[in-house]
C-alpha cells in the first residue's frame, strides 16, 4: 500500500514539473515567434517533433523505426543554413536550461511538501537515538563536527554569470507561481515577468568572449555566498539546533557551526600561471571586503529592529562608555572647528558657490572603472587642499602638486578630483591624512542623527550597534586602501581584525536580551548574525594555496645552488630530509635577501611571502599537488618558515595568525599506493610530529585526488586505490596518536569522483570520517548545489547527517578477506583493459580528437587556466576536466565506465557471480561504486556516439569506436547482473524519467554538433560556425547536467 501511495505522490509531483516545463516551453516559443519569425520556428518545431517521435520509439523498444526517424532528423539538420542551425542550437540550448531550472524547482517543491525528509537532521538524529546512541554522545558529536566545503574555480561552469542570475530570477518566479493565493491579475503579471526574463535571455550573448581572470572566478565564488549561502547558513543552523533541542533537550551553541567554507579561487596556482602572489593577496582582501560589507548591511537592519531601552547592566555600561567617547570626540572636533573658524575669519569671505562641485551626486565610495580598477575605490581629494601640519596643527601655507610647491599662477584642480599621478609618497600621505580627517569626510548620516548630548533616551542596543557599524565601516575603508596599495596606518582599535572582536559586542547584546526576557528577539536576526560571524568569520571563505611539488623543488634548487650547496633535486630522499630537517630546526633564514632568481622561482618565493603576511587568519591550507615523498611536505614547511622569519623581521613583530597547514595531495595510482608510507615517514620525524601537535592541534590533513587517478587507471581501479590509501593513511596516523582529516578532491562528474554527497561519504572506509571532513565542490556543481538558498540548506544538512552517521555508525569494512581479493582481481583486469585502450593503443589519441570536440573546447573561455599542464599532445598531460568533458559531449562518457565491464566479466567468468551479488548487497563501498557507474550508463547514448564515429572519424579508426561500444554493452550487461536490476536506473525511476524528458531536445543538439564539427573542420577559421559549435556544447552540457 505504501508503495502505491508513493507512486501516486510521485506522479502528482511530476505533473507539477511537467506543467512548469510546458509553461516555460510555451513562453520560449512565444518569444521566438516574435524574435526569429514563423518560418524558422516551423523548422525548429519540425525537428523537435522528429526527435520526440524517435525517442518515443526507442523507449518503446521499436529500434528500426527510431533509427529511420533519427536518420530523417540528421538529414533535415544537414540541409540547414548556418543561420537556421544557430537558431536551432540556441533555441534547444535555452530550452534545456529552462528545463534544468524546472527540475531544480521540482526538487525544492518535493522537499517542501514532505513531512519528514530522509537524511534530514530530524530523520537521522531519530534513527541514531533509536539505534542506541546516547543523547549526550549525539549532542557532543554534532557540536564538535568540523566539515569544510571548499569551492574551486575548476572550469566546468558553462553558463555566463549574467545568465546564471537570470536563471535564478526565473526560479524565484516559478516558486512564486506555486502560491495558491495569487489573483488572476497576479498570475498575469507573473507571466509578463517570465516573458521579460526569457526575452532578456534570448537577446543576451550566451558565449564568453574573453577568458575570465582568477579574480573574476573569485568574484563568482563570493557571489554564491552573497546570493545564497548568506541566507542558507542561518536557516540550516536553525534546523540543526531545533532538531538537537527536540531530541537531546539542548540547542546548538550559538557560536558552534558544524560546516564552514573554503576556496581555491585565486589560490590554486597548479599549472595556472595567471594566479600570482598579487592575485592571491587581492582575492583575500576582496573576500574580507565582501564579508565586512555584508556585516554592515546586517548591523544596519539590526539597529532598526532593536529599538528597546530595557537592557542588562553590562550592556548599559558599554553603551554609556561609547556615548562618553563620542561626546569627547565631538567636543574635540568642535574646538578644532572653532579655531579654524577664527583663523579663517581674518580672511575675506568667499562668495557662495553657484553650483555643486563635480561628482557631488555620487557617494564618496564608488566603483571607478575609468582607470581599469576592479575594486571599490575611495574617492580621494585633489592636490590643492590645505592639509594640517602634523607637528603644530596649523594649515600648511603652500598647496602641494605632485610633491613640489605650486606657483601662484598654477591652475588648481577641484578638491574632489583625482590627481593625475600617485607617484609621490608625500602626496599619498597627504591624501591619506585628508581621507581620515573628520573635516575630509563629513558623514551625511551623522548630520541626520542627533548628537549624543541631545539623545538621552536613545536605545542602548542602537548605541552599541552604531559603534559596531562605525568600526565595520572603518574596517572596510582600510581594506579599500590596502587593495589600492595606498597607505592606511589605522589604529588597531579603530577596526576589526578578528571575528572574536566582532562577536564580543554582539554576544553582549544577545545575553542582554535573554536576561531581560526578550529571548524571542535574541533568537531572531541577532542570533542569525552571530551564527554568520561564527561560520564565515572575517573572510567568508579561507583561501587555500595549491602548487605542484616540482615547483618547490625548483625553488630549493635555486637556493642551494646560490649557497654553493649543490642541486637539491639531484639529492636522494634521505639527503633531502636531512637537509630540510636541519634547516627547520635552525632559527636563521635560509634565503638571502640578495638572491636573484628566475621569474618562476621568484613567484614561488613571493607566494610564501604573501602567505606570511596574511597568515592563517585569512588563508587555509597549502596543498601540494603531485606529492609523492615526505620531502615534498618538509620543503613547503621550510619555505613557509623562511618567509615568516623574513616578514616578521621587517614588521618588527610576529606574523599575523599561525602557519598554514601543509597538505600533501596524492593523485596518481602510484602515489596513492605510497600515501601511508609517506605519512609514516613524516610522523617518524621528531620535528614534524612536534610541529603538528604544537601548531595544528595534533591534526594531520591529507588530500586524495579523484580526477587524475581516474584518468590514470580508470574509474574502478581509482576508486579501489583511493579506498585503500585512506585506510593506510588512517592507520599511519593512529600509530603515532595523530588525528587525521581527509580532504576529498572530487569533481562534478562520476569520471572525476563526483556523485551524490550522501552516498560518497557513507561509502568511505571505517574510521576515515571521524567527525571531520573536507571536500571540494567544483564548477557547475557549485551553482547546482548552492545556487539557491533552498537547495543550499538541503546540501548542508546532507553533509552534516552523512558525516554524523559515518562517525557514530561507520560503514562496514569488507566482511572477509575474499572480498578484498576479488576487488584486487577486478581492479587489476579493469586497469589493464583501460590502459591498453587509452595509453597503449597508438590510434587512440587521434580517435579521441576526431570523435569528440576536445580540440574545440579551448574556445569556450570557461576558466583562467590552460587545459594542459604541459605543452604535449598526450593524454598524460591533458587535464582531467577536458578529458571527461569531451566524452560527455559525444554521449559515450567513456572515463566513467571503461574497464569496469572487463573487470566484472573476468571475475564472473571465474565463478564468482554470486559472491559479487553478495558483496553488492552488503558492502556500501562496492554498491556505491557500481550504482554510480549504472547511473552514467543510463545517461550515455550508444546510437548518438555511433553517429559521431560515422560522420567524423576516419575509416581506419572506426573499428576502435566499434570496440568501445561493444565494451560499453559488456559493462552494462555485467553491472545489471551484479546489481540484480533488470534495466539501467531501475532503482532510480525519478532520474530515468527526468533524463527521458530531456532527450527530445538533447539528441538534436548532438546531431547538430556533429554537422557543425564536420563543416568547421573543413573551414576552421569560420567564427560563426565556431559560435554555433560552442552553443551546442553549452546545450549538451545543460542536458547532461554535468560537464567535467
Amino acid at each position: 500500500m505504501t508503495d502505491t501511495t508513493d507512486d501516486i505522490a510521485e506522479e502528482i509531483s511530476f505533473q507539477n514539473f511537467d506543467d512548469d516545463c510546458r509553461l516555460l516551453g510555451s513562453l520560449l516559443n512565444e518569444v521566438l515567434q516574435r524574435e526569429v519569425g514563423t518560418q524558422i520556428m516551423e523548422k525548429v518545431e519540425k525537428n523537435r517533433i522528429l526527435a520526440q517521435s524517435a525517442c518515443t520509439m526507442r523507449i518503446a523498444g521499436i529500434e528500426n523505426m527510431a533509427e529511420l526517424l533519427e536518420k530523417q532528423l540528421a538529414s533535415e539538420i544537414s540541409k540547414m543554413t548556418l543561420e537556421e542551425a544557430l537558431t536551432l542550437a540556441r533555441a534547444f540550448s535555452h530550452y534545456l536550461n529552462l528545463m534544468g531550472i524546472a527540475e531544480t524547482h521540482h526538487r525544492v517543491r518535493k522537499q517542501r511538501n514532505m513531512q519528514l525528509l530522509s537524511r534530514s537532521c530530524e530523520d537521522v538524529f531519530s534513527q541514531l537515538l533509536q539505534s542506541g546512541v546516547p543523547s549526550d554522545e549525539l549532542y557532543n558529536t554534532v557540536c564538535k563536527q568540523e566539515v569544510e566545503i571548499v569551492l574551486t574555480a575548476h572550469p566546468t561552469q558553462i553558463n555566463r554569470r549574467t545568465l546564471q542570475y537570470k536563471h535564478i530570477r526565473i526560479a524565484h518566479l516559478l516558486d512564486y507561481n506555486d502560491r495558491s493565493d495569487l489573483s488572476l491579475e497576479d498570475r498575469e503579471m507573473l507571466i509578463e515577468d517570465l516573458v521579460r526574463e526569457i526575452t532578456s535571455i534570448w537577446q543576451t550573448d550566451e558565449l564568453r568572449r574573453h577568458r575570465p581572470t582568477p579574480v573574476d572566478e573569485a568574484r563568482a565564488g563570493l557571489n554564491i555566498v552573497e546570493q545564497s549561502l548568506w541566507k542558507a547558513v542561518p536557516h540550516y543552523l536553525r534546523r540543526v539546533s531545533n532538531a538537537l533541542k527536540k531530541h537531546t533537550g539542548r540547542p546548538l551553541p550559538l557560536t558552534c557551526t558544524p560546516i564552514k567554507f573554503g576556496s581555491w579561487m585565486g589560490g590554486d596556482r597548479d599549472g595556472n600561471p595567471n594566479v600570482t602572489a598579487k592575485v592571491t593577496r587581492d582575492v583575500s582582501l576582496l573576500s574580507r571586503w565582501m564579508a565586512i560589507d555584508l556585516y554592515i548591511r546586517e548591523v544596519d537592519t539590526l539597529r532598526f529592529e532593536l529599538s528597546m531601552n530595557r537592557c542588562s547592566d553590562r550592556l548599559s555600561k558599554l553603551a554609556h562608555e561609547i556615548q562618553e567617547q563620542e561626546n569627547s570626540c565631538e567636543d574635540r572636533h568642535e574646538s578644532w572647528n572653532q579655531s579654524l573658524s577664527r583663523s579663517h575669519s581674518k580672511q575675506p569671505a568667499s562668495a557662495l558657490p553657484r553650483q555643486l562641485p563635480a561628482r557631488a551626486d555620487q557617494p564618496s565610495l564608488s566603483v571607478c572603472n575609468d582607470d581599469g580598477s576592479e575594486y571599490p575605490r575611495l574617492e580621494l581629494p585633489g592636490t590643492d587642499y590645505m592639509p594640517l601640519n602634523s607637528q603644530d596643527g596649523q594649515a600648511v601655507s603652500k598647496p602641494v602638486s605632485n610633491g613640489t610647491p605650486s606657483s601662484p599662477g598654477a591652475s588648481q584642480s577641484s578638491p574632489f578630483s583625482r590627481s593625475p599621478t600617485f607617484a609621490s609618497s608625500q602626496l599619498l600621505a597627504q591624501r591619506k591624512l585628508f581621507a581620515e580627517s573628520q573635516i575630509g569626510r563629513s558623514s551625511f548620516q551623522k548630520l541626520l542623527e542627533p548628537s549624543a548630548p541631545h539623545r538621552p533616551g536613545i536605545a542602548p542596543y542602537r548605541i552599541v550597534l552604531g559603534n559596531v557599524k562605525e568600526k565595520l565601516v572603518k574596517t572596510r575603508r582600510r581594506l579599500e586602501l590596502l587593495l589600492e596599495d595606498l597607505p592606511c596606518e589605522y589604529d588597531s582599535w579603530d577596526y576589526y581584525e578578528t571575528s572574536d572582536q566582532l562577536l564580543e559586542p554582539l554576544i553582549i547584546c544577545y545575553e542582554s536580551l535573554q536576561s531581560c526576557g526578550s529571548g524571542v528577539l535574541a533568537d531572531g536576526r541577532l542570533a542569525d548574525l552571530i551564527r554568520r560571524v561564527a561560520t564565515f568569520g572575517m573572510v567568508l571563505m579561507k583561501l587555500d594555496l595549491r602548487q605542484e611539488s616540482g615547483r618547490h623543488a625548483e625553488t630549493l634548487d635555486a637556493i642551494t645552488a646560490y649557497l654553493d650547496m649543490g642541486t637539491y633535486s639531484e639529492w636522494d630522499e634521505e639527503k633531502r630530509l636531512e637537509f630540510l630537517t636541519r634547516e627547520l630546526k635552525g632559527k636563521r633564514p635560509l634565503v638571502p635577501q640578495s638572491i636573484e632568481v628566475a621569474p618562476d622561482v621568484k613567484e614561488v618565493l613571493d607566494t610564501f611571502r604573501v602567505a606570511a603576511e596574511l597568515g592563517s587568519d585569512s588563508l587555509g591550507a597549502y596543498v601540494i599537488s603531485m606529492a609523492s615523498n615526505a620531502s615534498d611536505v618538509l620543503a613547503v614547511e621550510l619555505l613557509q618558515k623562511d618567509a615568516r622569519l623574513a616578514v616578521s623581521g621587517e614588521l618588527g613583530r610576529p606574523c599575523p595568525g599561525g602557519t598554514l597547514r601543509v597538505v600533501p595531495l596524492f593523485e596518481t595510482v602510484k602515489d596513492l599506493r605510497g600515501a601511508g608510507s609517506v605519512i609514516r615517514k613524516l610522523l617518524s620525524i621528531d620535528w614534524y610530529r612536534e610541529h603538528i601537535i604544537k601548531n595544528h592541534n595534533g591534526h594531520q590533513e591529507v588530500m586524495v585526488g579523484y580526477s587524475d587517478s581516474g584518468k590514470d587507471a580508470g574509474r574502478f581501479t581509482a576508486a579501489w586505490e583511493l579506498y585503500k590509501a585512506q585506510e593506510d593513511v588512517v592507520a599511519a596516523c593512529n600509530e603515532y596518536g595523530i588525528k587525521v582529516t581527509l580532504f576529498h578532491g572530487r569533481g562534478g562528474s562520476v569520471g572525476r569522483g563526483g556523485g551524490p554527497t550522501y552516498l560518497a561519504i557513507q561509502s568511505q572506509p571505517p574510521g576515515s570520517v571521524m567527525g571531520t571532513l573536507r571536500s571540494t565542490e567544483q564548477g557547475e556543481m557549485v551553482q547546482a548545489k548552492f545556487g539557491l538558498p533552498q537547495t543550499a540548506v538541503r546540501q548542508l544538512e546532507i553533509y552534516t547527517t552523512a558525516v554524523l552517521l559515518a562517525t557514530l555508525r561507520p560503514p562496514l569494512p569488507p566482511r572477509e578477506e575474499k572480498w578484498r581479493n576479488l576487488m584486487e582481481e577486478i581492479s587489476k583486469i579493469s586497469c589493464q583493459n583501460y590502459r591498453s585502450t587509452v595509453y597503449e593503443n597508438p590510434e587512440f589519441i587521434a580517435y579521441f580528437n576526431e570523435a569528440t570536440p576536445q580540440a574545440e573546447l579551448g574556445f569556450l573561455n570557461i576558466g583562467s587556466r590552460p587545459s594542459r599542464r604541459k605543452s604535449s599532445t598526450g593524454i598524460g598531460h591533458l587535464r582531467a576536466i577536458p578529458w571527461v568533458f569531451a566524452w560527455t559531449q559525444n554521449r559515450l562518457v567513456l572515463p566513467a565506465w571503461l574497464g569496469v565491464g572487463a573487470g566484472l566479466k573476468g571475475v564472473c567468468e571465474k565463478g564468482h557471480t554470486e559472491d559479487l551479488k553478495t558483496i553488492y548487497k552488503e558492502w556500501p563501498f562496492f554498491q556505491c561504486t557500481l550504482d554510480l557507474v549504472e547511473m552514467v550508463l543510463g545517461k550515455a547514448d550508444i546510437p548518438i556516439a555511433k553517429y559521431y564515429d560515422e560522420v567524423l572519424v576516419s575509416d581506419s579508426r572506426r573499428e576502435l569506436g566499434s570496440e568501445l561500444r561493444k565494451e560499453f554493452l559488456t559493462t552494462e550487461k555485467y553491472v545489471l547482473v551484479v546489481s540484480g536490476h533488470e534495466k539501467l536506473s531501475q532503482n532510480n525511476r525519478s532520474l530515468r524519467r527526468l533524463i527521458e524528458n530531456r532527450l527530445p531536445y538533447l539528441n538534436p543538439m548532438n546531431l547538430l554538433q556533429v554537422e557543425i564539427l564536420k563543416r568547421l573542420r573543413c573551414d576552421d577559421d569560420n567564427r560563426a560556425l565556431r559560435d554555433a559549435l560552442l552553443i551546442t556544447i553549452n546545450g549538451i552540457a545543460a542536458g547532461m547536467r554535468n560537464t567535467g
